[in-house]
């Protein structure tokens, strides 16, 4: 990779090169744990019917059941003396009970049986277990019900030697789930419009979602500053859609376009509110008018437009208003069909709002909606909470990570909600996210110079010292620790700046990326850049930068995710998949997805790094110096865990299948 210029500040010299394929101290250690085994994916299929079951009537006595003979059946009955050509046991293929069936009659007490003779149509023979002849069937234990066997053998004919016939194996029908019709409704996807995790699951979601054979379709704003590179064919497709808003409606225009073949929608509103054409996503005081019309543009473009999906699923408080709209006003208009699924990424964010939102939706009934069992928030009892509304009115909500979701119930994490969560706790569930393996991929990812496997995992050293090269870092020996992320107070940033002066005193590197939405946080990160700058050892990048993410992901050793809450996190995912071991705090899906090399309950091969409790120095010092230690003094351990990262399946395999079970559930409700 060509070398890329780094920040105009940055004035170091790189130490003259070496080549650290491993960690020089290498004492003798215990054997590598073994490979993971990956479970397979359960299916869904219908097996076909047992045959009926032979029933079996026990009697103290010894019974004989007399019929009138027919010559067209013979019942043969196995004899208490050594069986002659003749003389064979004889099970009829069990068939469904006729009014003319006849039960046979199994004795429990040892006496010698007399023949049965039965009617023509059907009968049902099992022979009392002998200890002289071995019988073809093998015999139950005595005192138990018999079951019907399988091995069914033709009747003898006279000087004919009994002929075995194995039956087919019976075929096996698969149950097939139907292709659902699925629409998101999300405020972001990447990369055409990205500010956070919520961007990248819608994006990987429905890409799942589509190769499972579903009709997947997303609707998202025309932001003016979107990635229309990305899009590919986008044309006006629906010019007159009027949505009510007050006591008028807003003329909007609908486009479509192919974003890496997901089907997307864009609705561009044309008012002086001028909605989305302000150069960001996000951080505007009319941020929950902005997404309450958005959600109601959204559903009247499927009604206009005769659109009845099987699922309409929704992300977070700026689309939480569309399961209300649904059910207040388009189920009476014929919308009868669609079910919702709402997905809650970040309970900390949940559009609370006062009494004029009720005027611009057309929600005119302030008593309904003000009601506690509705939108009313649970702390302000003059304000109303969108995603509460969202909550109350879902077919089943979701969260990130089923970690999360017990935090947020039951963990005082829910910021308010809790009640409302435990009211609607049979319909609340999370699911881990996922990682786009197109995307994230070190086997082929483009913006490293060297692609790596499991069994090519010694190229990962490539992408080391080329992002050395890159950040002006010394060559040498150490290990790099690696944080990347918001610089929000979410993220642990104390426990950051704490880590950054512990890996230089613990002789490793640190690099961190990020930016933060506060000034007041990007001008504290700069000071610190600032002081740092001369160390050959540290560097920090105020920013972001796609590319080098990348390069990060592939160069270092350590990822570092102190975070006080995490309701997923796909920081973590990404480095087990680069082979680079995580140090998280055990929150969230953090605690769902990484678990301790020395103290986890997990299998050794399922262990793939290292956990801290406690917020505080001493949680991240007990965790981060022992990943340190483990690099420098046991490194086939550590080789081992980032082999166990790289194997295990982070991709969006099993979130879509949970999603998909969850659609089922649903939709005949």
């Amino acid at each position: 990779m060509a070398k890329k210029p780094t920040s105009p500040d940055k004035t170091k010299a790189a130490a003259k090169p070496a080549k650290p394929t491993a960690p020089a101290k290498k004492p003798a250690a215990a054997a590598p744990s073994p490979a993971p085994v990956i479970p397979a994916a359960p299916t869904q299929e219908t097996l076909p019917l047992e045959p009926a079951p032979v029933e079996v009537v026990a009697t103290e006595t010894p019974v004989e059941a007399v019929v009138p003979a027919a010559p067209e059946v013979v019942a043969a009955i196995a004899e208490p003396v050594p069986a002659e050509p003749e003389t064979a046991a004889v099970v009829v293929e069990p068939v469904a009970a006729e009014p003319e069936a006849v039960t046979a009659v199994v004795e429990t007490v040892p006496v010698e049986p007399e023949a049965a003779v039965v009617e023509p149509e059907a009968a049902e023979i099992v022979a009392e277990p002998v200890p002289a002849a071995p019988p073809l069937i093998d015999p139950e234990p005595e005192g138990e019900p018999a079951e019907p066997q399988s091995t069914h053998v033709e009747e003898p004919l006279p000087d004919q030697e009994p002929v075995e016939v194995h039956l087919e194996e019976p075929e096996v029908h698969h149950h097939h789930r139907p292709s659902l019709f699925i629409v998101q409704i999300a405020p972001e996807m990447a990369p055409v419009a990205k500010v956070g995790g919520l961007a990248d699951v819608v994006f990987g979601l429905t890409r799942e979602l589509a190769i499972r054979g579903n009709h997947v379709e997303i609707i998202l704003p025309k932001y003016s500053g979107m990635r229309y590179d990305h899009i590919y064919d986008l044309k006006e497709v629906y010019k007159d859609l009027w949505v009510p808003w007050y006591d008028g409606a807003i003329h909007c225009t609908v486009y479509f376009g192919f974003v890496y073949d997901r089907k997307c929608f864009f609705i561009e509103p044309h008012s002086n509110d001028n909605f989305f054409n302000r150069g960001s996503i996000y951080g505007f005081k009319d941020d929950v008018l902005r997404y309450a019309f958005f959600s109601r543009a959204a559903i009247e473009f499927l009604w206009k437009s005769g659109k009845h999906p099987d699922i309409i699923h929704c992300h977070d408080w700026q689309t939480a208003l569309v399961p209300v709209f649904l059910y207040e006003f388009y189920q009476r208009l014929g919308m009868t069909h669609p079910r919702v699924c709402l997905t809650i990424h970040n309970f900390q964010h949940q559009g609370v709002t006062g009494a004029e939102l009720l005027k611009a939706t057309g929600l005119h009934d302030p008593a309904r909606f003000f009601d506690y069992n509705r939108l009313r928030d649970n702390q302000h009892p003059n304000a109303l909470n969108l995603l509460k509304g969202g909550i109350v009115y879902s077919n089943f909500v979701t969260t990130v990570s089923p970690r999360y979701a017990y935090e947020t119930k039951d963990q005082g994490q829910g910021f308010g909600l809790e009640p409302t969560l435990h009211t609607h706790h049979l319909k609340y569930g999370g699911v881990v996210n996922g990682i786009d393996y197109d995307v994230w991929n070190p086997e082929v990812d483009r913006h490293i110079p060297a692609q790596y496997g499991v069994d090519t995992i010694e190229r990962k050293y490539d992408d080391k010292r080329a992002l050395r090269h890159r950040l002006m870092l010394a060559d040498n020996a150490k290990p790099i620790v690696a944080f990347i992320g918001r610089l929000d107070p979410q993220k642990g940033l104390d426990l950051v700046r704490h880590a950054i002066f512990y890996s230089l005193q613990r002789d490793a590197q640190f690099v961190l990326l990020g930016s933060s939405p506060y000034q007041g946080i990007n001008e504290d990160f700069w000071n610190l850049k600032r002081m740092l700058n001369e160390s050959p050892d540290c560097h920090l990048e105020i920013g972001f930068d796609e590319e080098l993410s990348h390069l990060i992901y592939a160069g270092a050793d350590m990822i570092l995710v102190p975070s006080r809450f995490e309701p997923c996190g796909l920081t973590q995912l990404i480095a087990l998949r680069y082979g680079t071991v995580p140090v998280v705090r055990s929150v969230g899906g953090l605690a769902d997805t990484v678990f301790d090399k020395d103290y986890s309950h997990r299998a050794l091969h399922e262990r793939n790094g290292y956990v801290f409790e406690n917020y505080d120095g001493t949680g991240l010092e007990s965790a981060l110096g022992r990943a340190i230690s483990c690099y420098y003094e046991y490194p086939d351990h550590f080789r081992e865990l980032m082999k166990n990262g790289m194997r295990s399946d982070n991709s969006w395999n099993h979130p879509g299948r949970d999603y998909l079970n969850i659609y089922d559930y649903i939709r005949e409700k």
